[in-house]
């Protein structure tokens, strides 16, 4: 089972990538979780430039959500919404379907108490649009991070260790049934 995991935010000392980089290391047995770190090299997507030629970055993220058996979002909230390189991201993936009926869970994380409840609102809003596999059961929002994660990335709240182990296992076990689903239509025995 391989998880794609995208963080909303560019920033080296990032909440939202720390919790990412910790779900890798919680994640149970027979699950790998990878960080995608191309979002800054996207281009910035305008409607009609599609298959752009001339932008590797864009076909290789295209490509890094096609393999993942399920994508793992989390974003930090900027002016009550999610930034926008991360929404660039997802217009990327519109005409190409990577997303489509792929199992995906949203986290979001903001030193606020809310949690980044309007971006966390937001993005799980256009994932749905775009007909990704919303997985509610692996849904976080983690308010007031910055005193659950230390400076060196690593989570230091019992509890909210605890939610990531529980929030990958249910990504994963989406991820699990929808593989089993298409390998069967497609007659797959494993």
């Amino acid at each position: 089972m391989h998880i794609l995991a995208i963080s909303g935010s560019l920033r080296a000392a990032s909440s939202n990538t720390a919790l990412l980089r910790a779900a890798a290391v919680l994640a149970p047995v027979g699950v790998v979780i990878s960080l995608s770190t191309s979002l800054a090299e996207l281009p910035y997507f305008q409607p009609g430039n599609y298959d752009e030629p001339g932008a590797p970055a864009v076909a290789a993220f295209r490509e890094q959500v096609r393999r993942a058996d399920a994508v793992l979002f989390c974003t930090p909230e900027y002016v009550f919404s999610m930034p926008g390189v991360l929404k660039n991201a997802l217009e990327w993936l519109v005409p190409s379907g990577e997303l489509y009926h792929k199992p995906v869970a949203v986290w979001s994380a903001s030193p606020s108490t809310t949690g980044a409840d309007q971006a966390h609102a937001g993005l799980t809003a256009m994932l749905r649009v775009m007909e990704a596999a919303v997985n509610e059961g692996a849904a976080l929002q983690v308010g007031q991070v910055s005193g659950k994660v230390n400076a060196q990335g690593e989570i230091t709240d019992k509890e909210l260790a605890e939610s990531l182990r529980t929030a990958v296992a249910a990504l994963a076990q989406a991820g699990n049934t929808t593989n089993s689903a298409y390998q069967a239509t497609q007659g797959i025995q494993t």
